[in-house]
């Protein structure tokens, strides 16, 4: 066997590694990147839909002198006198209702104030607003941290699909742009299926990769573990954030207010506890105007006698971001954690947050991120059809398994893939279980899977 033809034997059985694993993966994580690029596309528009359909709640006509906001939640505790008032949420615009967060039984609402006549306008359980609930059904299946860890695994094994799907796709004869760029609509059906899956899976690629990379961080696992790295090495947030020492706390942030993922770890001070009467939320709206913060931000309440006030702003654009910590009884800055604090890595989780949310650049984001989706859920089906129409009876269709002498090189890319993503190695090492286990000790199996 000459060397040409050796060389040409060992890319075949590459191409047919590649393609095997590219075959599985899209079989398998396909139906749940459909349901996550829906949701994430239909979660693009949360400030439209919300507008709509609690514009009651939120839409408010000026008249007058505002009403205070200690007044407004002294209203609602009259209204709810077992009830614990958790935020309050001044609102960004003239026209906004004010929001005060209670918690009742257990159960968070959110009580919405007209801030001129002083009067409620409604409550909402939180958990039972419609946008909530698509942002659960994408970050974790509505089961909870199964689910959180199921879309960790797809996300992290789409990584996979593009990485295989980029070498599939790759022209290794020059022929033009023909079936690389473009369909070729002249070649027969056999080829039109397969370019209407390869061409417009290629021009996703780029926009589907943003969106795992951007979305990880925000996973309950590979998310957090990555979050305490770029906090332990100082990545984080830098010690200027503090007006003082940088307290010893085992409290973090994000166990007390929803604030920005940059600031989720940062440690939380205590109050001085002196013979201080404790601040009204309205001398914290007059620090919040001092501190130049932006409107669209909430105050969380401390609930104990060391506790602080926070105010949290993550607005559409990541550089107008704050966290800060206010001493409840003299009402000085403890910390100070803005955008412009934020480490390099920071930084880009932040803008990386605002663009996949859709929020950095209004509509022509929103709208970006719809076409990334749609593309994603074309290239899932016409990826099945291509399946259906090319698979064998009483078989799965999948290309023939090549020896492991092979797969040397892309074996290493998987492991590398394994380390950089823990979930991903661990589902490798449940593949090869049920492949040594069953598969190939079964007969039927090892025919239906061309194992």
């Amino acid at each position: 066997m000459t060397n040409n033809e050796k060389n040409r034997k060992s890319s075949g059985a590459l191409y047919k590694t590649i393609w095997r694993w590219h075959f599985y993966a899209g079989l398998i994580i396909a139906p749940f990147l459909v349901i996550l690029a829906i949701t994430g596309a239909i979660y693009l528009f949360q400030p439209q839909i919300e507008q709509q359909l609690y514009q009651d709640y939120y839409e408010v006509t000026p008249t007058g002198e505002r009403v205070s906001a200690d007044q407004q939640i002294a209203t609602v505790k009259e209204h709810y006198p077992k009830a614990l008032v958790t935020s309050y949420r001044p609102g960004e615009t003239e026209t906004r209702s004010s929001e005060v967060g209670i918690n009742l039984d257990g159960v968070s609402y959110t009580v919405f104030m007209d801030p001129y006549t002083g009067n409620e306008i409604g409550q909402l359980n939180d958990s039972d607003r419609i946008m909530d609930r698509i942002e659960e059904i994408h970050g974790e299946l509505m089961i909870g941290t199964i689910g959180d860890r199921i879309v960790e695994l797809v996300t992290c094994w789409a990584i996979v699909l593009i990485i295989t799907g980029l070498y599939l796709w790759f022209p290794r004869k020059n022929k033009g742009m023909a079936g690389v760029l473009l369909p070729r609509f002249n070649k027969g059906q056999r080829i039109l299926r397969r370019d209407l899956h390869a061409v417009p899976a290629f021009w996703v690629t780029a926009g589907m990769l943003f969106l795992i990379m951007t979305g990880l961080p925000w996973s309950g696992f590979w998310g957090t573990n990555f979050q305490n790295i770029v906090t332990n090495t100082g990545v984080g947030y830098p010690p200027s954030v503090w007006t003082g020492s940088a307290p010893e706390s085992i409290t973090k942030t994000k166990e007390i207010a929803d604030v920005p993922w940059a600031a989720e770890n940062l440690d939380v001070p205590e109050s001085t506890i002196q013979d201080y009467k404790v601040l009204s939320i309205d001398n914290l709206m007059q620090i919040a105007e001092r501190e130049g913060i932006d409107p669209s931000y909430t105050i969380y309440i401390p609930q104990t006698k060391e506790g602080v006030y926070t105010f949290s702003a993550f607005p559409a654009k990541a550089e107008d971001e704050v966290t800060m910590h206010i001493d409840q009884y003299s009402g000085a800055v403890l910390a100070d954690y803005r955008y412009d604090n934020y480490q390099f890595v920071g930084k880009m989780i932040a803008w990386g947050i605002t663009l996949h949310k859709g929020t950095q650049f209004g509509i022509v984001n929103q709208l970006i991120g719809l076409l990334i989706c749609i593309g994603i859920v074309l290239t899932s089906i016409s990826g099945f059809y291509l399946w259906l129409k090319r698979k064998p009876s009483k078989k799965l269709g999948a290309p023939t398994a090549p020896s492991v002498k092979t797969m040397k090189g892309f074996l290493l890319i998987l492991i590398i893939l394994g380390i950089l993503f823990p979930l991903v190695g661990l589902s490798l090492i449940v593949v090869w279980l049920l492949d040594w286990l069953l598969i190939q000790r079964i007969p039927a199996m090892k025919q239906f899977f061309n194992a």
